[in-house]
């Protein structure tokens, strides 16, 4: 039986396969647009391990199953015995046994590595506390609709050096780009991550000076799930890097705004620029469902097979 090819984080992927599957989620995306009755995973099935709860993860998967002729199941920790300590490795061995591909959104990055270790079928990260790589497909698919090749750009993340954060160093390398990071003290991404971006990656404490000639302006939430508690603390460190008018004008005159969504409007973005010219999130979310479904046909095909 051969090895299953997992996605943990993008650097999974080779800089040609990420740029081959950007561009097939595009053509899966006006495939869908045009009607094209195209079901290459008839009969396969996709387990979607959630200990995270979500949204945008668990539609985009379950629809993009469907769309490909397949199926989606949907587990919680409150269906399955994952939830009453069952070890991850069990579960591993025996869902693999049962389905052609399992999702899972945890919180501890190692648990999905321990169930990949284990498991018989690809393995896909749908977030965990230290990447989120399915978002970065969706986001670098949005910017080459947009803007083109990203290679050679300058992005700039606003906000706490979370699984998005990290998850961008990952993508400056994989993709070619600048990253420059603004976080308070106290807050920065991962010293490893950092060390291993190496010149593609620059921390800032100033907003402002980070946005400055920046091609695309990224943030996120304060508090990510899991944090709420920190949440009057986080707004007191992050008071200064919401992402306003006066942040994107310091950034070039036609640099996009992304936010993995949910937002706090008044919070870590302003309403005039999400809901304004530049921001390009509606899009971004959408592409959760295309880069995912080239994704699955990646793994599960090795390829497009239409």
């Amino acid at each position: 039986m051969p090895e299953p090819r997992h996605f943990l984080t993008l650097l999974d992927l080779t800089a040609a396969e990420a740029r081959a599957l950007l561009k097939r989620a595009i053509v899966l995306k006006q495939m869908r647009a045009d009607g094209v009755d195209y079901r290459p995973l008839k009969h396969r099935t996709l387990a979607m391990v959630f200990e995270k709860s979500s949204t945008r993860t668990r539609v985009s998967f379950e629809a993009g199953m469907v769309q490909f002729g397949g199926h989606a199941l949907f587990l919680s920790p409150r269906d399955t015995q994952l939830g009453r300590g069952e070890p991850i490795e069990d579960s591993a061995r025996v869902l693999s046994r049962m389905v052609d591909a399992v999702m899972i959104r945890t919180f501890d990055h190692d648990k999905v590595e321990r169930f990949a270790a284990h498991s018989r079928v690809p393995v896909i990260n749908g977030l965990t506390d230290r990447f989120h790589p399915c978002q970065l497909l969706a986001d670098m698919q949005t910017y080459l609709e947009h803007r083109g090749d990203i290679a050679g750009r300058r992005v700039t993340f606003i906000g706490d050096g979370n699984n998005m954060c990290h998850s961008y160093m990952n993508a400056a390398r994989l993709f070619d780009f600048e990253l420059m990071v603004a976080c308070p003290e106290g807050f920065d991404p991962d010293a490893d991550l950092l060390a291993a971006a190496g010149e593609r990656c620059t921390v800032l404490r100033d907003p402002l000076a980070a946005a400055v000639g920046a091609d695309l302006i990224v943030t996120d939430v304060w508090a990510s799930m899991g944090q709420e508690s920190e949440q009057d603390d986080r707004a007191t460190a992050f008071a200064h890097y919401c992402v306003d008018e006066a942040l994107m004008a310091r950034a070039k005159p036609d640099a996009l705004f992304m936010h993995c969504l949910p937002a706090h409007r008044g919070e870590e973005v302003s309403a005039g620029v999400i809901d304004g010219p530049q921001s390009v999130v509606w899009d971004e979310a959408e592409n959760r469902l295309h880069a995912q479904k080239a994704l699955l046909e990646l793994l599960l095909l090795g390829g497009a097979a239409a």
